[in-house]
């Protein structure tokens, strides 16, 4: 049965991340770990009234976090009546990124699930801030992040994005081809072209995917780099009917610039899409 973990702030993108994972699983039996973090900032205690004052925010804060949880636990329920799906609630007053991976080791989590935006839902930000430090700060999980307001549609087409300067691991990959299995799906293997030829390292690691991939439809497709490689991979996405877009997180990897650049026009590329980030372990 597979373990996914949720976190959510009670916006609409929170819960329509949820909403997209109760589908994208709709055919699996699925254990759902619905996570929310709140934060009692009381710097500085310094009297026992100080402390009190912590303790009565922290209640009031606690509570309000629970009913929230139960409120959107029975709304997924509702919505997801046919699929064998369950839900547990998370209430805790710690780090988000920290709770996360430690909800990862304790609950032996497969898949991380979050929306892109959190409350503020600032339109000119790719990704909110919780989000990037997720990402930057998970290692040993998946991370599925879900576009604001998307639409859930079947992920036929997906992209995998690489400059075949790696060798990927059977295991490093499993996620990816895991999701190809969900609906039938085929994978495009997208290289931005940006050397005259590739090194005999490149093309081994090419070869090597290949055999991984033996089993999975997939097609190889070399891009041109035509000024941003965003700008190429997001063109990329549009023509090919991309429904999500995934790449492998390690040191040097595309991924490690993207979490750092949080503007909508440096970075825009998957920002309309579901975006995987694997992380490796090296």
């Amino acid at each position: 049965m597979k373990r996914i973990l949720v976190p959510t702030d009670f916006s609409n993108n929170a819960y329509s991340a949820l909403f997209y994972a109760t589908r994208l699983f709709q055919k699996e039996p699925c254990e759902f770990f619905i996570l929310n973090t709140f934060d009692v900032n009381t710097p500085g205690l310094t009297s026992r009234l100080d402390t009190s004052k912590g303790d009565l925010l922290y209640k009031q804060l606690s509570a309000e976090s629970e009913d929230n949880l139960i409120e959107i636990s029975h709304k997924i329920v509702r919505d997801t009546e046919d699929y064998e799906h369950s839900f547990e609630t998370i209430s805790v007053s710690k780090d988000l990124a920290e709770t996360i991976n430690k909800t990862i080791r304790s609950k032996k989590i497969d898949l991380v699930v979050m929306g892109t935006k959190g409350a503020s839902g600032l339109k000119e930000v790719f990704m909110g801030s919780n989000t990037v430090k997720v990402i930057q700060k998970i290692k040993n999980c998946p991370i599925l992040t879900i576009p604001n307001e998307y639409d859930f549609r079947v992920p036929k087409s997906i992209a995998f994005a690489t400059d075949f300067s790696r060798l990927y691991s059977r295991e490093e990959l499993e996620p990816l081809i895991k999701m190809t299995e969900l609906f039938g799906g085929s994978i495009h293997i997208l290289h931005v072209n940006e050397e005259e030829k590739l090194t005999k390292e490149q093309d081994y690691n090419i070869t090597k995917l290949r055999e991984y991939f033996k089993e999975t439809e997939f097609s190889i497709h070399w891009v041109p780099s035509s000024g941003q490689k965003s700008e190429t991979i997001q063109t990329f996405i549009d023509q090919m009917g991309i429904d999500i877009l995934v790449m492998l997180r390690y040191r040097h990897s595309i991924i490690e610039s993207i979490t750092h650049e949080p503007i909508v026009k440096k970075i825009g590329f998957a920002a309309d899409i579901p975006f995987l980030v694997i992380p490796t372990s090296s």
